[in-house]
This record gives C-alpha cells, sequence and structure tokens, in this order.
C-alpha cells in the first residue's frame, strides 16, 4: 500500500495524507460474512458512558473473521482483497476447495489467486498456518494463538510481525512487536508473515473531521477546564496541573501508572516491553 499526498485545496488538506487502496481488488464485503454493526455510543446495557469520546461515525457492518484457522488440511484460493473499516489491515476473502467461503487477515505480499493452506503439513509460506512447533525459528509470523483452539489473539494490526526465537519443551519464546518476549505453547497455531497495509502508520488524517468519520469525538485537555471538572483544571494563566504527577478526571493516577493486574501470566512474560537488552 502506498500513501497520497492531497493537493492543499482546503485548509484541511494541507498536510492530510490516505491510503491509494492499490491493493483492494473488491469493493464490497461478501454479503454471507457481515453482520449489522450496533453502536453503542461508549455506553454500557445500563446507559453509562464507560467509554469516553464515541459517538457518530460512518456506518459499518461487521466482518467475521477466521482467527482459528480451524479448516484445517483443505487448500484455499485466495478470491479479493478487501478493505474493512474495523480494523487497520486488509481483509483476504479465501474460496476453500470444498465451496465454502472464509475472511482472513491478509499478510504482506498474498496475492489474488495464491493457494493457502491451515494444518501440520502446511508449508512456510505467508498466509499458511501452522502449529508453532512445525514453523522454523527465526520466522516471522502473526495471529498468534494463546490458547489451544481459541484462535489469534496477538499481533494482528496492520505492519505488525512477531519473531520465533526459540523452543525448548512445551513452550516456545516469541517476542512480540512490543519488545516484550512472552511463552507460548507450541501446540498454539500461528500464520506466517507480517501483517499487510505496512503504511498505515504514515496515515496523517488532517482534519478532525476524518476523525469524527472514524466515530471518535473530541477530547479536552484537563488543563483548560475548571477545577470542578478535572484535577489539572484551573488556575491564573498556564501554570500547569498543580500536582506531582496527573491523574484521571476521577483522580486517580495517570500516564505511566501501572494498570497490569493480571498475576496468572506473569510467568510467561520473559521480558517486559520497553526493557533494556542486557
Amino acid at each position: 500500500m502506498a500513501v497520497k499526498k492531497f493537493k492543499p485545496m482546503t485548509p484541511g488538506q494541507r498536510g492530510m495524507t490516505g491510503a491509494t487502496f492499490e491493493e483492494i481488488t473488491k469493493t464490497r464485503p461478501e454479503k454471507s460474512l457481515i453482520r449489522p454493526l450496533r453502536k453503542t455510543g461508549g455506553r454500557n446495557m445500563y446507559g453509562r458512558i464507560t467509554v469516553r469520546h464515541r459517538g457518530g461515525g460512518h456506518r459499518r457492518h461487521i466482518r467475521i473473521v477466521d482467527f482459528k484457522r480451524d479448516k484445517r488440511n483443505i487448500p484455499a484460493r485466495v478470491a479479493a482483497i478487501e478493505y474493512d473499516p474495523n480494523r487497520t489491515a486488509r481483509l483476504a476473502l479465501l474460496h476453500y476447495a470444498d465451496g465454502e467461503k472464509r475472511y482472513i487477515i491478509a499478510p504482506l505480499d498474498l496475492r489474488v489467486g495464491d493457494t493457502v493452506l491451515a494444518g501440520e503439513k502446511a508449508e512456510v509460506r505467508p498466509g499458511n498456518s501452522l502449529p508453532i512447533a512445525n514453523i522454523p525459528v527465526g520466522t516471522m509470523i502473526h495471529n498468534i494463538e494463546l490458547k489451544e483452539g481459541r484462535g489469534g489473539q496477538m499481533v494482528r494490526s496492520a505492519g505488525t510481525a512477531a519473531q520465533l526465537l526459540a523452543k525448548e519443551g512445551d513452550y516456545a519464546q516469541i517476542r512480540l512487536p512490543s519488545g516484550e518476549v512472552r511463552l507460548v505453547r507450541q501446540a498454539c497455531y500461528a500464520t506466517i508473515g507480517q501483517v499487510g497495509n505496512v503504511d498505515h502508520g504514515n496515515i496523517k488524517l488532517g482534519k478532525a473531521g476524518r476523525k469524527r468519520h472514524m466515530g471518535i469525538r473530541p477530547t479536552v485537555r484537563g488543563s483548560a477546564m475548571s477545577p470542578r471538572d478535572h484535577p489539572h483544571g484551573g488556575g491564573e494563566g498556564r501554570q500547569g496541573i498543580g500536582m506531582p504527577g496527573p491523574k484521571s478526571p476521577w483522580g486517580k493516577p495517570t500516564l505511566g501508572y501501572k494498570t497490569r493486574r493480571n498475576k496468572k501470566t506473569d510467568q510467561y512474560i520473559v521480558r517486559r516491553r520497553g526493557k533494556k537488552r542486557r
């Protein structure tokens, strides 16, 4: 995917960039693989806002993506590369030999007409899904399972890839895009290759309207509010936040405050993200 620049005919187009969509081969989704998306505006079942700055946006449909790749040892032909408004990566529409159709995340260099396969005997080729035990050390992978049969949960966004570092016993060491090294059971499945749409991070929205089209409402700085609305508010002029560390609107520490509480999986983390190598 390439990035295109806009001629600044309006102030909002100055500095704006967008995708060329040159890899897209089909404009409308497969009707049998979509479901309507009911918007919540960031509200829970009680009508209370639990996720701020959500609302509006263009109408969307959910694409049913096959993260499990549980259709084993049946070859599938890539029929199209499609756009998905719900994720940063592109989708590949597969036509299986038995007539079934499924979506998968499109890896880099996967083309229309290619054949992909999922199973223990599949080749190490972009788009194929294998158990980690059958993948050579050093291979770049994505859509990695954390538990056998649950489906891929890690490394699914545009341009990301993990690397298989080592194998020992029932577990393998995988370096994630964040730099974290994690243990994953070798019986778990992973897909070969890097996720496509690698230039997604180079796109500049350019104007607030494009953010609203995505269903994201404006965010106001806490320091621009009054003291009753935010702990950072108040003060004559630009006086700072008036406290040692930043806080959320509800007074909880934020920006650097550790939020991880899942101690059950700490044993599977060999090196945390952000830690320097020795």
